[in-house]
């Protein structure tokens, strides 16, 4: 089976929950569609696990994203010799990052050896922008936030990190004529787009990230082989 999840931020509990809930066994494969990182309590713990598991395969998020950025910047130690050469930039980026979320992904971070931290960095250096994968006839287009500023003539090669990870596209919009395409998105969760914590079907558009990281929210994942749902 098949199986794609979204927007763990760190709900290190709930991930395994799911892993217990949909049997996860290697034959199967997961995907999980980017911000394995922030807010939650646990973030690296949740990378650390994906690492051992062959098949689980991670695409990047802007979470995961900024926090690969920002953490090979400061994974250094900041010594007079080298303080000067800190970018004012930088460090306004820091502060953005830590008012949305990263104080849990750099608190766990700084607890690991420099060995530990650097095959973290290397982990999430490898994550993907996209991926395709085809069940039956189907063909799922999986990518964090969706296709922005689409054009039917546009190669998914030819989105930049910002179209892919970031732009919020109408959920209802319909992109591709082919009956047999589907795009599955997290990054908006999907009480902001019907006010129901639950997976968001239309005009071939799956949204999954059903909040897991917020109180009232939850961690969705769906079978593409069966479309079923599940949550925790």
């Amino acid at each position: 089976m098949i199986y794609v999840m979204s927007d763990i931020h760190g709900e290190y509990e709930k991930y395994l929950k799911m892993l217990d809930l949909i049997q996860l066994s290697e034959k199967d494969s997961l995907f999980v569609l980017g911000d394995v990182v922030d807010r939650g309590a646990k973030p690296v713990t949740t990378l650390r696990d994906m690492m051992t598991r062959s098949n689980v395969f991670p695409i990047m998020g802007n979470h995961d994203f900024i926090a690969w950025d920002l953490l090979n910047k400061v994974s250094v130690d900041i010594t007079e010799l080298n303080y000067d050469s800190i970018e004012a930039e930088d460090i306004q980026d820091m502060l953005a990052w830590l008012e949305d979320g990263g104080a849990s992904t750099i608190a766990e971070f700084q607890k690991l050896n420099k060995q530990e931290r650097q095959e973290v960095l290397d982990y999430l250096s490898e994550f993907p922008l996209y991926e395709t994968v085809d069940v039956g006839e189907k063909t799922f287009i999986l990518v964090h936030a969706g296709l922005g500023n689409f054009r039917p003539d546009k190669k998914l090669s030819q989105y930049t990190v910002e179209e892919l990870l970031c732009i919020r596209e109408n959920p209802d919009r319909r992109f591709f004529d082919d009956d047999d395409v589907y795009i599955i998105t997290g990054h908006t969760p999907t009480p902001l787009i019907n006010g129901k914590a639950e997976i968001y079907h239309s005009a071939h558009n799956i949204y999954i990230d059903c909040g897991a990281c917020f109180d009232s929210g939850k961690l969705a994942c769906l079978c593409l082989d069966t479309m079923q749902e599940f949550y925790i």
